[in-house]
């Protein structure tokens, strides 16, 4: 585990005397916990250094090609398919990119997990990967279990999300017509704040295994 270091100032590639090493980093956390705010903040800092940088994301709850928070920070983003050759699209940008952030990335293919280490590790170029670990079962996302194993550093973002009996909230529970299911398609997108028929309650371990969800 690690600090959130990316937030540091880095040199543009290729300034001498000031190069080090790319790096794969995995910044996860439940629903709520400002992963999404953090992938906006993290291009923010590398764009004001002078780097160059392309932002990626995947089902974002926007519905569109955004990065959104719930706080009401956005921005561009390119929307990613599961047949998208990460490595391709990122060694054709011009001019030649530094760094790449990544939303939403519990998402994303296992191959494109590969690509994403793959440009680390031939083409120098920083990879920042945000996104949930598990999904509404409390089983990991193929890509999260694939980032674990791969990345050069891994952080569980510290802002406190709360489960409804004040424990710290630790996983997303899929609720159906205001019940808890654990059967279905890994992927269904949804919110935590709406009122549609589907959405997602971050529950404590206790409560999420007891299928309590408290107060709607």
């Amino acid at each position: 585990m690690s600090d959130l270091s990316a937030l540091s100032s880095v040199p543009p590639a290729g300034v001498s005397g000031l190069h080090r090493d790319a790096v794969l980093k995995f910044f996860y956390g439940p629903m709520d916990c400002g992963k999404s705010t953090l992938a906006l903040q993290i291009n923010y800092n590398h764009r004001r250094q002078g780097r160059r940088g392309l932002v990626l994301t995947k089902h974002d709850r926007s519905g569109g090609p955004r990065v959104t928070s719930r706080i009401g920070l956005d921005g561009d983003a390119y929307e990613v398919s599961d047949d998208c050759d990460l490595g391709e699209l990122v060694r054709r940008a011009q001019p030649r990119l530094d760094y790449v952030v990544c939303d939403e990335v519990q998402f994303y293919t296992v191959a494109q997990v590969e690509q994403l280490a793959d440009l680390v590790d031939d083409c120098d170029i920083d990879v920042y990967a945000f996104g949930l670990a598990s999904d509404f079962r409390a089983e990991l996302f193929p890509a999260a279990r694939r980032l674990f194993e791969l990345a050069d550093e891994v952080s569980r973002l510290q802002v406190e999300v709360l489960c409804w009996c004040g424990r710290p909230g630790q996983l997303n529970a899929r609720t159906v017509g205001g019940e808890l299911v654990r059967a279905g398609e890994q992927v269904v997108i949804a919110d935590t704040d709406d009122s549609t028929e589907v959405r997602y309650k971050v529950l404590c371990r206790r409560h999420h295994r007891a299928g309590d969800l408290g107060r709607l």
